[in-house]
């Protein structure tokens, strides 16, 4: 008999329930290229059930981690083909001209991985993380090394957590989830220091 899953989770149960570890790829596996789908929801959910001794926890955090990155390689392949284009085509509308599409694209390629190893943990950007990467021309292999980094650490993270916290995990994550505003304003301010830096060299070259 399955174990209950406590609060947001108890929905998948069914799911898990009767698909498991097909569940846990295919749902994470479908968030990462963009479409809506609760990824992190059904991560933490198969961590409990992983304590509960229903699913094996190495068969999860594999499974997931395998998902996640070729999910956002999905992601990846979708910008670098038709990103480009999208932006060129209809950017002007919200101001992104070409010009502009260029100096984001040299930002990104030096700072890309750490924007695309952090993206994991940020709701929203981590389904749109291969997406951006492959419309601002990051290279595959950089762009799959720091994203392999990511999924590791967010599925390492997770499914310990939850394996471990058991019925406790919707509290354990509600707490963490308090401080992702602060995790999103140091980012944002870290990108704004860095994106200043690269003007300010511009500027003096010139």
């Amino acid at each position: 008999m399955s174990p209950p899953l406590p609060g947001p989770l108890a929905h998948l149960a069914p799911l898990l329930g009767h698909y498991g570890y097909w569940a846990v790829g295919a749902v994470i596996f479908v968030e990462d290229f963009g479409i809506p789908a609760p990824g992190e929801t059904i991560l933490l959910a198969a961590g409990v059930y992983a304590g509960a001794g229903r699913l094996n926890v190495v068969a999860v955090g594999i499974i997931a981690f395998v998902a996640a990155v070729a999910g956002d390689n999905i992601g990846y392949l979708i910008g670098r083909s038709g990103g480009r284009a999208f932006v060129h085509r209809w950017g002007k509308y919200v101001f992104l001209t070409p010009k502009r599409f260029e100096a984001a694209e040299q930002f990104f390629a030096r700072h890309g991985g750490k924007i695309v190893t952090v993206a994991r943990f940020v709701e929203g950007l981590r389904q749109a993380n291969g997406i951006i990467a492959g419309t601002t021309g990051m290279p595959w292999r950089r762009f799959l090394a720091f994203n392999a980094l990511g999924a590791a650490l967010w599925v390492g993270l997770w499914t310990t957590l939850a394996c471990l916290a058991g019925s406790h995990i919707t509290a354990v994550y509600d707490g963490i989830s308090r401080y992702q505003p602060y995790v999103l304003l140091a980012v944002g301010l870290a990108v704004a220091a860095f994106a200043a830096r690269h003007l300010l060299r511009r500027r003096r070259r010139r």
